[in-house]
Parts: structure tokens; sequence; C-alpha cells
């Protein structure tokens, strides 16, 4: 088997480094996705996203048909590699890796032509109305309602942890439409705009002090019928297919080796002792561990992506590499402020914090990789269920 890449997808992995050194300022600083941006540096993320757009590389693996350049997986997935690497933006938005791709599989052809050209020009923004407060990790206990009348559904009830529903156009919903069904098959998937009137949203703080976690509130709110997904009363398979491409990616790996690499710069950097603090056996050991811990990351992503090459729909596979990659995280945190010791309290804007007071936020959001998409104890669930075939009870 080999693992390298074809001379054409290297030269491609270089114009994408061209691009980033070209676009994205040395002021960046790369913040993770559980931060609010400055308003400088969302003005450079529109602009990013929109040239990124129009170079097709949003969607380049998209179909023509739908506004993408049917280059494929793989080149997605070495764009996606060296974005994250890069902690620009544009890699791996809610719009184009999953609102897009499940719209695909399971949308009309109306919805088709109405959402995905859009999407592919970064023309309108998406937020995600699954969670709610009594409804997270047993998402299909979920308790908003929608009532069809005429040809609307009128919902009600609660989202929560809607990561940018604040400037968001759009938001895909379940909500519960059959109230008499066991619980998964009496949910339905909608698209809901997020202009129309009864729709409130409000700031939710989290750990880091960001209110980019946000709960949205629903009173009465019609959505029109053409924007239902798929069948009535069975979304929770529509909702499957976007959870297993929100799972698939390379991203959270690839992000986390950048604070990896920062580190280990850090360490060698650091005197201790008459020398590098990277030169002690227990740090060295630990660095190398996690660097191998990469690798195989890395690997289980490219898996996925030869998959999906090959035609084939990733799903204990997706659930694989969502739980190793978010428990890799939650490991670099603490790996990472135990190496910077106690000026890892320290945050940015302080003159004494470590690499910037970047290890201090990585640590504080890494609390949440291991819940957000999925806990770490549902992916377990699915890859004992759906890979090794082992009995739910």
């Amino acid at each position: 088997m080999d693992f390298r890449f074809t001379p054409e997808q290297e030269a491609f992995r270089g114009e994408v480094r061209a691009f980033i050194r070209e676009n994205l300022p040395d002021w960046w600083g790369g913040r993770n996705d559980r931060e609010d941006l400055s308003p400088e540096e969302a003005e450079v993320s529109r602009e990013m996203v929109k040239k990124l757009a129009q170079k097709g590389w949003l969607t380049m693996a998209w179909s023509q048909e739908f506004g993408g350049m049917g280059a494929g997986p793989m080149p997605q997935l070495i764009y996606n590699e060296e974005m994250s690497y890069a902690r620009a933006p544009g890699a791996g938005n809610l719009g184009t890796a999953m609102v897009g791709p499940t719209l695909m599989v399971h949308g009309t052809e109306e919805q088709k032509k109405r959402f995905l050209p859009p999407i592919s020009r970064a023309e309108e923004s998406w937020c995600q109305g699954f969670s709610e407060p009594g409804a997270g990790s047993d998402l299909a206990s979920l308790e908003t309602t929608a009532v069809e009348d005429g040809d609307d559904f009128v919902v009600n009830g609660q989202k929560i942890w809607t990561s940018g529903a604040h400037r968001a156009d759009w938001c895909i919903l379940l909500a519960r439409t059959d109230l008499e069904a066991p619980k998964h098959k009496g949910i339905s998937y909608f698209l809901m705009d997020m202009k129309l009137p009864g729709i409130t949203v409000l700031p939710l703080v989290n750990i880091l002090g960001s209110g980019a976690f946000t709960q949205v509130f629903m009173d009465n709110v019609r959505i029109p019928r053409r924007y239902l997904v798929g069948e009535l009363n069975r979304g929770w398979y529509v909702a499957t297919t976007t959870l297993d491409f929100e799972r698939s990616g390379i991203q959270r790996i690839m992000y986390a080796l950048r604070t990896y690499e920062d580190l280990v710069d850090y360490c060698r950097q650091t005197k201790v002792d008459g020398g590098s603090l990277g030169r002690k056996p227990l740090v060295r050991h630990k660095l190398a561990d996690l660097r191998v811990e990469f690798e195989v990351g890395r690997l289980l992503a490219y898996r996925v992506a030869w998959m999906q090459s090959q035609g084939l729909i990733p799903n204990y596979e997706a659930s694989i590499i969502k739980l190793y990659g978010s428990e890799l995280q939650s490991r670099l945190g603490a790996a990472g402020i135990g190496l910077v010791g106690l000026a890892g309290e320290l945050g940015p804007g302080s003159p004494w914090a470590p690499l910037q007071g970047r290890m201090q936020r990585y640590y504080l959001a890494s609390t949440s990789y291991t819940v957000a998409a999925g806990t770490s104890e549902i992916q377990r669930n699915i890859i004992a269920q759906r890979g090794l075939g082992l009995p739910r009870n």
C-alpha cells in the first residue's frame, strides 16, 4: 500500500500553502471555534472565505451540478488539512461540511437548487439546532415541537449550544412532529430561516467568557413545508447523516497538531536546570507519545476520506476519528498546561503568558471537545454496536 499523495495532489498542497501565506495576516492568532472573533478577525475571516469561495475550494469535492469542482474527497482532505493546520478560516464550516452534503443525500431538487449554490459561494451562514437543555447525548429525547398547520409547521421550543446562531442566516433544526411515536421515529428535520418572527437568540457564555455558544427560543415560528428535509417523522435518519459528516473530518487533528508543535517549540526554548525543558526525559517521552498519537489520528482521517473516494459512506468509522480526535485534544490540553506550569493560567494580553496565552485558551476549550458533536460515550456506543456488532444492552 502506498500512503503517498500523487504529484498533482502535492502540487495542490503547495498551492494552498501559498494562498495562506499571501492572505492570512501575520497577526492572525487563529481563535478556536469556542471563542468570539474580534471585529478585525471577523473582517479577515469574511474576506478570506469570500476568496476561497471564488476559487471553488470551499466545495471542491461537490459535483459541478451543485456549484463544486468535482475534485473528489482527497483534494478536499488536503485543503482541510492545510487550512486547519494554519488555523485559517474556511476549513470545514457547517454549511459546506454538513448542510450541503446532507441536502445532496436527502434534499429535494428544489432544496438543492435553493441552498447549495449560496453555500458554495459563502453567501449564507448556518447554525445547528439539535441539542436542548434536556436532550444532549440523548438527542432523541428532544421536546421542541413542530405542528402541521396548512402549508406550514408551527415550531415551539428551545435549543441550546447552538454555536454561532447570533450571526447565522439559517438553521438545521430537529423538532418532534409525532408525540405518540417512539422517540427516534417522531422527529423531523427542517431548514429554518433565522429571520422568521418568533425566534429569539440569547448568548450563552462559556468557560472562555465567550457568548458564541447561544440558546435559541422559538415561539410559534412558522416554517414552510417546503423546508422539511426527508420524510416527515424520519428526521432522525437525516440527522445521523449530518452527524456522520460532522464527525469525520481531519480538522480537529490538524488544529491540535499546530498547538502541539507550538508546545514543542516552547519546551525546546525554555531553560531549566541548565538545559532546555524539552531535554528532560519525562517531557521528551510525553511529547513523543503525543506525536505518535497525532500520526494515528491523521491516518484514521485519511481512512475516512479514502472510503468517501470509493463511494462508501463512513458511519462508525466517523465515530472512531471523532472519538480519537476529541480525546487527543483533551490529552494535549492537559499535557500542555502541565508542561508550561503555573504561568499557563495566564491568558492572552499578559506579558508573562507562555505562548501568548494560547495554551490556557486551548486547555479551557478542550473541556468541551469530548462533548461537542456527540459525547465520547455516545461514540463508543456507536462503535460497539455498528462496528463490532455488540448488543445494545
